[in-house]
């Protein structure tokens, strides 16, 4: 007996991971993720130059995710754009929110209690896709852990794990963005979900599906509200991350090292910081001196 059944709530569980996601959950979805793109510098002013290479940023916003489970998968990465009725309804958004008169469509939207209610149903979609990655993953690999966890977290994690490559459709190179180096809370909380659901799946984790969709959507739509209206880009993994990362991968290099440096230039008085700076230019100064010899012998 799972905790959801002990409370009573597992019919409400069941009839919670039953309902349809098109057209409401999946037009909010696309609502958030093309407000995203819209956020990006240079985005408007693409979107009036190069229409073409802006409804593709757009198209990756809403079903990069699916192209790349499909290329894990190795089935067509194009598939899915053969649904017709999703790629109709994310063009409209996307052609509303760019193009619409007076910005209208763009201001109503992103008026912050009408987006909070996108964010809610955004994550409601996250949460189902993770599950359903994880899943179809599943039928290929019966007992591929990795490969399942590795689908449902892309299913997830969205554009966020291609953001180079749609940069560069953007004309934007910057490979310090990579969401490799730098995860946000979408991205690490959608790994760590592929992480339950392929234990659910595999029956590691003695819940049944709807159960676990539940707690986690609640979970998801709870913490990226707050995140949302409080305008953080915090996540709340960073204090069991800050205990548990030293223990098992130790210090980061470039933070000690960073704060190496900046304690030793605040433990250095004036003095010691003025010293440096003659020694910088006294070795300029003589460097400077051999190559006036230098040229002198030539």
């Amino acid at each position: 007996m799972d905790l959801l059944s002990a409370l009573s709530l597992g019919e409400l569980a069941l009839s919670f991971s039953r309902v349809p996601l098109f057209p409401v959950f999946d037009l909010s979805y696309f609502i958030v993720s093309i407000l995203y793109l819209k956020y990006e510098p240079g985005a408007v002013e693409l979107s009036r130059r190069h229409p073409v290479a802006s409804w593709l940023c757009a198209m990756l916003h809403c079903f990069g995710s699916y192209i790349l489970a499909d290329l894990l998968l190795g089935e067509p990465l194009i598939d899915y754009f053969s649904n017709n009725s999703s790629v109709l309804l994310a063009s409209a958004v996307w052609y509303l929110i760019f193009f619409c008169p007076l910005d209208l469509f763009y201001k109503c939207v992103s008026f912050l209690p009408v987006k909070l209610i996108f964010v809610a149903m955004k994550e409601v979609v996250r949460v189902r896709k993770i599950a359903v990655g994880i899943h179809h993953a599943h039928h290929h690999y019966h007992h591929g852990w990795f490969i399942m966890i590795a689908t449902g977290w892309v299913k997830g994690s969205g554009v966020a794990l291609m953001s180079n490559l749609e940069q560069l459709l953007r004309g934007v190179w910057k490979p310090e963005t990579n969401e490799f180096l730098h995860m946000s809370f979408p991205t690490k909380a959608s790994l760590y979900g592929a992480i339950l659901f392929t234990l659910q799946q595999t029956r590691w984790l003695p819940v049944s599906k709807a159960s676990l969709i539940f707690i986690f959507t609640m979970f998801m739509v709870s913490c990226k509200v707050f995140l949302t209206a409080t305008h953080s880009h915090n996540s709340p993994f960073d204090v069991l991350e800050g205990y548990i990362c030293p223990v098992l991968f130790g210090a980061a290099w470039g933070s000690d090292h960073h704060h190496d440096s900046h304690g030793a230039s605040h433990g250095m008085g004036p003095g010691a910081q003025h010293s440096v700076l003659p020694a910088k230019s006294k070795e300029e100064l003589s460097e400077g001196s051999r190559k006036k010899k230098t040229k002198k012998a030539d």
